[in-house]
């Protein structure tokens, strides 16, 4: 499932290359022609993300509403340009959308979605998944492939998604009240009032602190992978009530996430791992075995002390732990 930094990205991929222009929409699954139709030739006026969900404004004050969910991505194509505030890799260096520019270390496992935002011109991409393809299309625009949900075409760009959690229209009350349930994101709110709700929640739950991290109630944007990689990170048991966290603790991890975060969202990676020297950065960026302290590495010795990395399932999905490190 695409983590908080993701969702981030997509805004802002349609935010750069989407807002202000003519959307037309359609639904070549079948699956939401209604919903197309009632924002079909309007403008889009905004794009952001809340945690894992993404909302997309039209001139007529309905709103697009989308979570990809697990299996949820979007396709790019046509003349897609970089957003403005993409930092590519260490040293902020920026990846040129032009072709045959020289390029920058590439995530061999696909999950650098730097690639998908730096597009060369008239090339397909995709978002949001594991693994993503570049093929040069016919034309344009290109056929859609596969179970479109939704395609939103302007005249020089082109969305297609599919396999979302959700894809509905809402109106701004509709929009207001499904934000006001989210949890805090500290892309979007980096105060203290947004750090205090945190550690008031966490503090109050008997609830482990790994399953709360996966509340998209409580925080947006973990995911597994960012849950696994924050309580290693924090030294923190997983099992740990959360009301057993001390106010230090608690904030610390919400500090961390907006840290990680925004790494995220710079790099298009999950960066967890600090202090590693420029060769093992590059590696890190090049192959997501080397990115992570705990995630994946079941059965492998602990990067700190040795002991071998446990793994079970909590909030029914796979939870990665040293239970030395974090006893």
């Amino acid at each position: 499932m695409p983590e908080g930094h993701s969702v981030h990205r997509i805004a802002r991929q349609f935010a750069r290359n989407f807002v202000g222009k003519r959307i037309r929409l359609s639904s070549p699954q079948g699956r939401f022609v209604d919903g197309a139709a009632m924002l079909d030739g309007h403008t889009m006026t905004d794009a952001r993300a809340v945690g894992k969900q993404m909302f997309l404004e039209f001139d007529n004050g309905l709103w697009l509403r989308v979570h990809l969910g697990l299996y949820g991505a979007w396709d790019f194509a046509g003349d897609i340009h970089a957003s403005g505030t993409d930092a590519a890799l260490r040293g902020r260096r920026r990846r040129s959308v032009r072709p045959g520019a020289a390029d920058v270390t590439l995530d061999l496992a696909g999950e650098d979605s730097l690639q998908s935002i730096g597009a060369p011109r008239l090339t397909r991409l995709r978002m949001a998944e594991d693994e993503k393809v570049s093929v040069e299309p016919d034309g344009f625009p290109p056929e859609p492939v596969g179970q479109v949900r939704v395609r939103l075409l302007a005249d020089d760009v082109v969305a297609d998604l599919r396999g979302p959690t959700a894809c509905v229209v809402l109106d701004p009350r509709e929009v207001q009240v499904a934000m006001d349930r989210l949890g805090p994101d500290p892309l979007l709110d980096d105060s203290r009032a947004a750090e205090d709700r945190f550690v008031t929640v966490v503090r109050k739950k008997p609830t482990p602190i790994g399953r709360l991290l996966m509340d998209q109630l409580v925080v947006s944007g973990i995911g597994n992978v960012y849950r696994a990689e924050l309580l290693f990170r924090a030294g923190l048991n997983p099992h740990a009530p959360g009301k057993s966290l001390s106010d230090e603790q608690a904030r610390a991890l919400w500090q961390d996430w907006a840290y990680l975060l925004k790494i995220g969202v710079e790099t298009g990676q999950m960066m967890t791992r600090d202090g590693l020297s420029d060769a093992a950065y590059g590696r890190a960026l090049r192959r997501r075995a080397d990115r992570h302290w705990v995630y994946k590495r079941e059965g492998l010795p602990c990067r700190v002390c040795g002991t071998h990395i446990a793994l079970e399932e909590m909030a029914a999905r796979k939870l990665y732990w040293c239970p030395e490190c974090q006893s």
